[in-house]
């Protein structure tokens, strides 16, 4: 049976069937919709998603191109399933092997053992005995930690999802939910960044490996979290040639250079650029602020995904 669609763009079912109004639906809508419009105009057959659809024939399409799938931090187990099923009967943009290896952060050590620059983390593996106290004694040990206001978040997450700040006088306060979380998940802790709380984190949009454009994410008031669900704000931004250099040498460290992908940097506390995020899997890429970017992605798309076929 033909395939009925070239490339199906993916979603989550609150951004296919919206409940409710809001400025972050409306944002993905119109961004999936940039996508859709840009390979539609390219003569690709496309169609929008939900990830969990228990309808769609996912051997009715060449390609998937995960977009807004945001709710998968919350399913990860589900998704992680459905993943595996799916890849058996399309391909993915980027491929599946690139995406298993984005999901977990651990990706960060990997990133900084080829060179990429990474702030000073110490990556505590699930189950491991350690108290925070002892993590902490060894990351000043093993790292060099120097700073008395430390980072602790999951190596899988999301949206700053159990993301904790706190000084180094507060350790006994944060041991229980510590254990908890290292109970079920790995862990990294970090030094704290006081620059992206001065000056804002950079996140820059590559496409095969082309820079395309950038935005400045700055936390509000009184907070050190960039994301836009804690009340960050984001702004236009033109990076400087070491900045987009940063950025080009990091897609090319990863095991394939991805079709699209997001990278995050910011001034270190040495004030060296370093890598916050590499976002390959589902990245938010403000298409809204950069409408020909999309364009640029689907010509990507077409003439290395579709390049021995004909339309």
């Amino acid at each position: 049976m033909p395939k009925q669609f070239d490339v199906v763009v993916l979603t989550a079912p609150d951004y296919l069937s919206p409940k409710k109004d809001s400025v972050l639906t409306a944002n993905v809508i119109l961004e999936d919709q940039l996508v859709l419009d840009a390979l539609a105009e390219l003569g690709l057959r496309v169609s929008r998603v939900s990830w969990d659809s228990q309808d769609f024939d996912w051997a009715s399409t060449h390609f998937a191109l995960i977009r807004s799938t945001w709710d998968y931090i919350h399913r990860v187990n589900e998704f992680s399933s459905w993943l595996k099923r799916a890849s058996k009967q399309t391909k993915f943009i980027n491929p599946i092997s690139l995406i298993d290896w984005n999901m977990d952060k651990i990706y960060l050590k990997e990133l900084n053992a080829s060179g990429i620059h990474i702030p000073k983390t110490l990556f505590i593996p699930k189950g491991s005995q350690w108290t925070l106290h002892q993590a902490w004694e060894n990351a000043k040990r093993e790292l060099g930690f120097n700073s008395n206001t430390l980072v602790l978040k999951p190596c899988i997450s999301g949206g700053a999802r159990h993301t904790y700040k706190f000084d180094v006088d507060q350790l006994s306060q944060y041991e229980v939910i510590f254990a908890e979380l290292i109970s079920n998940e790995a862990l990294m802790l970090q030094e704290f960044q006081q620059n992206i709380v001065d000056h804002g984190e950079i996140s820059m949009m590559l496409f095969n490996g082309e820079f395309t454009h950038a935005v400045l994410k700055i936390a509000k008031a009184g907070d050190f979290r960039v994301q836009d669900d804690y009340g960050g704000s984001v702004h236009e931004y033109k990076p400087n040639a070491n900045e987009i250099a940063f950025a080009e040498a990091t897609v090319k460290a990863t095991p394939q250079v991805p079709m699209y992908a997001r990278v995050d940097i910011f001034k270190d506390n040495e004030n060296k650029i370093a890598l916050a995020e590499l976002e390959i899997f589902e990245p938010e890429l403000w298409f809204r602020l950069q409408p020909n970017a999309a364009k640029v992605l689907a010509k990507h798309i077409k003439e290395q995904l579709f390049k021995n076929s004909s339309f």
